[in-house]
């Protein structure tokens, strides 16, 4: 399976290093949050690999609903608790929570499927920084903290009219940044499309913390800074393969 290399897994309980976790982000979903760095203090798993790694063993339901509930560091023992049919949560081994999945209707294990939904859609949501969040913040005319930018993946929806499906694409459909003082709410809308044909739909909202009135120069500061990042590891992981 694609993700194998992202995760180790004992018995019934998985787990992830830091390098796993990173390389998940910046590999596979384009994702250079500074949260998901190697070395940073406060480092914790994408929410996505999380997602991916629990759709990979329960399969796509053909509406789901996953909620974040806690940050997981490096090493922590998790395993998949099956509360009822409809629902399954992700917890350490005291039972704490970290993301839980609601869910309705048919069920598929198709693995291709499930790792052509989970590819497309990491890869779209990890381009909420900079591509859709900087107009956000400028129409708003406020922005998270370029120093230290903090954004957490709060919930995601999504809804497939059929199941049967081979490769549907994930398209942008619009976004919203709802700013309450100095915390702001990102809902990003999305489409699920095979042919030509919208067969699906989701919300993923993320909440951003820190808020100040927004200054051009400060995000043009962290958007190069963005990409020097991302260019520094794409050259040092290209020049290892």
């Amino acid at each position: 399976m694609f993700l194998t290399p992202y995760f180790s897994s004992l018995d019934n309980q998985f787990q992830f290093t830091r390098q796993q976790a990173s390389h998940f982000a910046k590999v596979v979903a384009g994702d250079f949050n500074p949260l998901h760095d190697e070395d940073n203090k406060r480092f914790c798993v994408p929410g996505d690999l999380l997602f991916a790694v629990l759709l990979q063993k329960e399969g796509i339901s053909q509406k789901m609903r996953f909620e974040f509930s806690g940050m997981v560091g490096q090493g922590v023992a998790l395993q998949i608790e099956n509360k009822c049919q409809k629902e399954a949560s992700v917890v350490d081994a005291n039972g704490k929570e970290y993301l839980r999945m609601s869910r309705e209707g048919e069920v598929t294990h198709n693995a291709e499927l499930i790792e052509y939904v989970v590819t497309n859609y990491v890869q779209f949501s990890g381009m909420n920084f900079p591509h859709i969040m900087v107009p956000l913040m400028e129409e708003k005319q406020m922005m998270i903290n370029c120093q230290r930018p903090l954004v957490i993946y709060e919930s995601m929806e999504v809804e497939f009219q059929r199941l049967d499906l081979t490769s549907p694409e994930v398209a942008f459909s619009g976004a919203t940044f709802d700013v309450d003082g100095k915390r702001g709410t990102v809902t990003m809308n999305f489409e699920f499309k095979q042919d030509g044909e919208i067969v699906g739909k989701g919300i993923k909202r993320m909440v951003a913390s820190g808020l100040k009135p927004y200054s051009q120069d400060d995000v043009d500061d962290l958007v190069n800074r963005f990409h020097e990042r991302k260019d520094a590891f794409l050259a040092i992981y290209n020049q290892a393969d």
